[in-house]
């Protein structure tokens, strides 16, 4: 049995292409505009604060590929596949942060006790 095809019409595709396409540039702008405002205000936390919008602007990115590839989706085993290996990647992804997060903390935590004991 064959996977039945899925009829999307060429301007409704074209028109979640435009719509992904300005939510990115939106998302863009306030990342360009959180980026310089971390940069303005220097603090303990702040490295480790530039690294989590760091990690957050590359989910948004790869959320946006994501959503492009699905509006190409020709059938729903496809649709299957590309969400799957999103999902694979987004926990390959958060665990990898998680321990970046994690090892910025603990250095962290670790520069300010010294001279302390």
């Amino acid at each position: 049995m064959t996977e039945p095809k899925l009829e999307v019409p060429a301007e409704l595709r074209e028109l979640a292409e435009r719509t992904i396409d300005q939510a990115e540039k939106a998302f863009g702008m306030f990342f360009d505009a959180a980026g310089k405002s971390m940069t303005s205000m220097p603090g303990a936390g702040t490295e480790i604060s530039r690294q989590a919008l760091s990690f957050t602007e590359q989910n948004m990115k790869a959320a946006f590929e994501h959503a492009r590839k699905l509006v190409h989706a020709t059938d729903l085993q496809e649709a299957m596949r590309i969400q799957s290996e999103f999902l694979r990647s987004q926990f390959t992804n958060a665990g990898e942060h998680m321990r970046q997060i994690t090892g910025g903390v603990i250095s962290a935590a670790k520069d300010s006790t010294k001279g302390k004991l």
